[in-house]
């Protein structure tokens, strides 16, 4: 099948489905991970999709925002990676917010895990996140959950999230994003998230993302922050040459988790 006939089907699967995944499209295409990529390179770049985390959506649906459930079951083994990094970076004494996503959640379970990390304070607008650090016997951990209206990637968000975050002081905030772009920064298809991670961010001393390889070049409709309020950016080490040098211009500190050899060998590119 040529490129444009794999793109020309491609783009008939968005028109009728609203979206598709890459793991879908490689199997049912029967080509490799990188080709579909670079077919929906290719349609982004014609305006006629959106890329998203994992797939591609209608360009007409830009504001499309994935289930919590459905965004699990995408690049687990990059997400586990860059959990575990974060994880090691994280010290006990302090107050962290944890904003919604499912890499965040994946360290909140490594945070829930971990005896050394206390004491310890955890603000977050994550239903699932607060759930996996509830330890009623655990008088250490202490985990403050704001209030807002529910996300479908169960995050709380809105006025009241807001002005919750704005009353509190974090050591750090751990942010995880929907889209990471040079120009539009990072990203959430949502209105009322981005305005509540922004508040996330403004009550941090440090801003550290975690957002893998998939994310890059991913616009969502709302804007949270740009790469330069970055302090910290943890991906893993499958991002491209090229994106790579942008960011050690754009953000304070870029860490690549080699995926291949093991969570304990970790890159570390400063800007």
């Amino acid at each position: 099948m040529l490129a444009s006939q794999r793109q020309d089907l491609i783009l008939a699967l968005i028109h009728d489905n609203g979206a598709v995944r890459v793991a879908d499209l490689v199997v049912s295409l029967d080509v490799s991970d990188m080709t579909v990529r670079r077919d929906i390179g290719e349609l982004a770049r014609r305006g006629l999709v959106h890329r998203v985390h994992g797939g591609a959506v209608d360009a007409r649906h830009a504001a499309h925002e994935p289930g919590f459930r459905a965004k699990s079951a995408l690049s687990g083994a990059e997400k586990s990676a860059i959990a575990r990094e974060a994880h090691r970076r994280l010290s006990p004494g302090g107050a962290v917010a944890l904003s919604a996503g499912t890499t965040t959640h994946l360290l909140a379970r490594l945070i829930a895990e971990d005896p050394a990390l206390r004491p310890l304070t955890v603000v977050t607008n994550s239903l699932p996140a607060a759930e996996v650090l509830h330890r009623p016997a655990d008088h250490d951990l202490t985990v403050v959950l704001t209030g807002g209206t529910r996300t479908p990637s169960d995050a709380l968000v809105g006025p009241l999230a807001t002005q919750a975050l704005a009353s509190l002081r974090v050591d750090v905030t751990v942010l995880g994003v929907h889209g990471l772009d040079l120009e539009a920064g990072l990203t959430t298809p949502n209105l009322l998230e981005a305005e509540t991670n922004r508040a996330m961010v403004a009550a941090a001393s440090q801003l550290v993302v975690l957002a893998d390889h998939t994310k890059w070049g991913v616009a969502g409709l709302s804007r949270i922050v740009g790469l330069a309020e970055v302090d910290i950016l943890i991906t893993d080490d499958a991002l491209p040459a090229d994106a790579a040098a942008a960011l050690r211009e754009a953000v304070g500190t870029l860490v690549l988790v080699p995926l291949a050899t093991g969570e304990d060998a970790v890159r570390h590119l400063d800007a």
